[in-house]
């Protein structure tokens, strides 16, 4: 190991040493102190607009420059609207009951004993995550609402507008007594301090990544510390044959071009053979008119290209989507079986029983039943900002917010009890 690699490596425990050190008094916390903290931070980043805004814009040239995709710039860029939504997030975050310390469950044993399981904080909390500077704070305010610190590994794309919020977010932490180390962002100049937080046992106590496939298999394969799998949206939309097509087609527009660049968007639209050929047409006319490149059938349909098996498992993450006409509900719901990553699966129809038969046997972390695929989201849910969308079983799925971000400790209360 070369002498940089090394200073690399050391600099990265440093940080995780650091966190561990102040994770107890960070735990400990009241909601009061907590939520004075997420308020303070949310004015401070609305004040300091100009500032984050002139770091963002070096990372939007520096993005073109390298040659990054429009669909990669939209999840970097900032503007003020969105900077109020994200100071807008924290205050949501502040005004959500805090978990630490609910007591789940509790009974008073035969002899005596008084058990409670109550919600306590994870610990430290690293998160790896790919543009969207907005994940800095959203990371932030889930992780000290819950009474965790959170070490950062931003992309180096985003290094420059994730510097300046991560030091706003330092000097309000500050500012409120705290020490700065609640909060942290990691080096990014290469790949290896990826592998240093996921390797950082006894330190770190669970890993986050957000971002692309290549990523999260990355994290997920190589990490020793407890990971989530997050984020992967092979989305699908099934419209059925006994629907409202008018309203079918709006549902399928708003999933795939509200904004083609997140997580949530519609990827696959899935037609019931059933359907015309008149309306069959119509959807694919429908997305064309939006601007969307419909990977299809061409000759039949009149797709723009002929899809491939490629495409079924394709998060374009851009202006395309993949159509395939499928058999009916239990073709919809095998295409689904084989080709998703277990985000959110929409179905468009009339009938309650079919809407009930996909809703059960698709295994999605969510369903959407006459709804666009884009309601999958924590803050829609009223979860506030959320971490990331769970597309594993255990031990969260969907939206990750406050109540995910903390595991649960048994708390035995006697009266000089012994064991026999």
């Amino acid at each position: 190991m070369n002498s940089a690699r090394e200073n690399e490596r050391e600099q990265v425990l440093a940080l995780a040493r650091a966190a561990k050190e102040v994770a107890r008094n960070i735990a400990m916390l009241t909601t009061d102190a907590k939520n004075r903290v997420l308020l303070a931070a949310a004015d401070a980043l609305e004040q300091q607009a100009t500032r984050i805004l002139t770091a963002n814009a070096q990372d939007i040239q520096d993005g073109r420059a390298a040659g990054y995709p429009e669909s990669f710039i939209d999840r970097l860029a900032l503007s003020q609207e969105r900077i109020a939504g994200i100071a807008g997030g924290l205050r949501q975050v502040a005004a959500l009951p805090d978990p630490v310390g609910d007591v789940l469950s509790g009974k008073t044993l035969p002899n005596g004993i008084r058990m409670q399981q109550v919600r306590v904080p994870l610990g430290v909390m690293g998160m790896v995550y790919e543009a969207r500077p907005n994940v800095t704070v959203d990371a932030f305010g889930l992780a000290l609402k819950s009474g965790n610190v959170a070490l950062l590994r931003g992309s180096k794309s985003a290094r420059h507008s994730n510097t300046v919020l991560v030091e706003i977010l330092q000097e309000t932490l500050v500012a409120h007594g705290l020490p700065a180390a609640a909060v942290q962002l990691l080096p990014c100049e290469t790949h290896d301090s990826v592998q240093d937080l996921i390797t950082a046992r006894g330190l770190v106590d669970l890993v986050i990544p957000r971002g692309g496939a290549k990523l999260i298999e990355a994290v997920v394969t190589n990490a020793t510390v407890p990971t989530i799998e997050t984020g992967v949206g092979n989305c699908h939309f099934y419209i059925d044959h006994d629907c409202d097509l008018d309203q079918a087609i709006s549902m399928l527009l708003n999933g795939k071009t509200r904004r083609v660049s997140v997580c949530n968007a519609t990827e696959t639209v899935l037609l019931d053979t059933k359907l015309d050929d008149v309306a069959k047409r119509s959807v694919v006319a429908a997305l064309q008119a939006a601007g969307v490149t419909v990977h299809g059938d061409v000759e039949t349909l009149g797709c723009d290209i002929e899809a491939t098996e490629e495409d079924w498992a394709t998060e374009y993450l851009s202006m395309d989507i993949a159509l395939a006409e499928v058999d009916g509900v239990q073709g919809a719901i095998e295409h689904i079986a084989r080709w998703s990553s277990g985000h959110t699966e929409g179905i468009a129809t009339r009938n309650i029983q079919t809407a009930q038969t996909f809703a059960t046997a698709v295994d999605s972390a969510a369903v959407m039943i006459n709804a666009s695929t884009a309601w999958t989201d924590g803050e829609q849910y009223g979860f506030g900002a959320e971490i990331g969308i769970s597309t594993q079983k255990l031990h969260a799925r969907g939206p990750m917010a406050l109540p995910e971000l903390t595991s649960t400790k048994w708390i035995l209360t006697g009266n000089g009890h012994t064991r026999p």
